[in-house]
């Protein structure tokens, strides 16, 4: 399959002809779910989930269906009837062609003053790709390429690097990078590379790489 780097956590997955989109949220383009055929979204914040471009996709195609938690299905469910399915932790389904499977149930913890909300990942034809939205969730499945959160308020280096020998992934690909200046970005791939024990990759919005 085709992957495709968007800006922040927003990924593109292509094969036979139709498209899955993962959490096209507010720090990504614009069009980032246009033309999508299923889309995906782990949990409420605005830098997964953003209104204005869901329902911009969901009125370019008609025929293109939402798969998401009940806290995001209830904000959109409504404009459009039959589309939008309620996903949580251990559900399979296949959108677009696809097969996906739910894993997780919590957001990480930002701090303990902040309650938690709730979080899935989603694990892509037998896992060739799995995208854990904002937690360090590890599948109970073997993961060929894993979409890393790189950098977030809720975590530190060491905590991805643990989360990279714990998946123990073929390969990882950073998303959740849009707060990741340049000047980091060298010390973050020379430490998730040397440390994680996987190849560490990135690509910038718009590129992508065959998965």
């Amino acid at each position: 399959m085709k992957l495709t780097k968007k800006s922040h956590a927003c990924v593109r997955l292509e094969k036979a002809g139709r498209t899955l989109v993962l959490d096209p949220g507010a720090f990504t383009e614009e069009d980032a779910a246009l033309g999508a055929d299923a889309i995906l979204v782990t949990h409420e914040h605005p830098d997964h989930f953003d209104e204005s471009r869901l329902r911009a996709a969901m009125e370019s195609n008609p025929a293109a269906e939402i798969w998401t938690l009940r806290s995001v299905a209830e904000k959109i469910s409504s404009a459009f009837p039959g589309r939008v399915h309620t996903v949580g932790h251990g559900d399979t389904f296949t959108a677009a062609g696809f097969d996906v499977q739910v894993h997780g149930e919590l957001h990480a913890v930002i701090h303990p003053d902040i309650p938690r909300i709730t979080n899935v990942g989603y694990l892509v034809d037998g896992g060739a790709v799995f995208h854990p939205g904002d937690a360090l969730t590890v599948p109970d499945h073997p993961v060929e390429t894993l979409m890393l959160p790189v950098m977030a308020p809720w975590s530190k280096i060491s905590e991805v690097i643990d989360y990279v020998r714990e998946v123990k992934p073929q390969r990882a690909y950073d998303i959740h990078d849009a707060l990741l200046t340049d000047l980091a970005r060298p010390i973050y791939d020379r430490q998730i590379g040397q440390l994680g024990g996987a190849r560490h990759l990135r690509l910038t919005p718009g590129e992508s790489a065959e998965v």
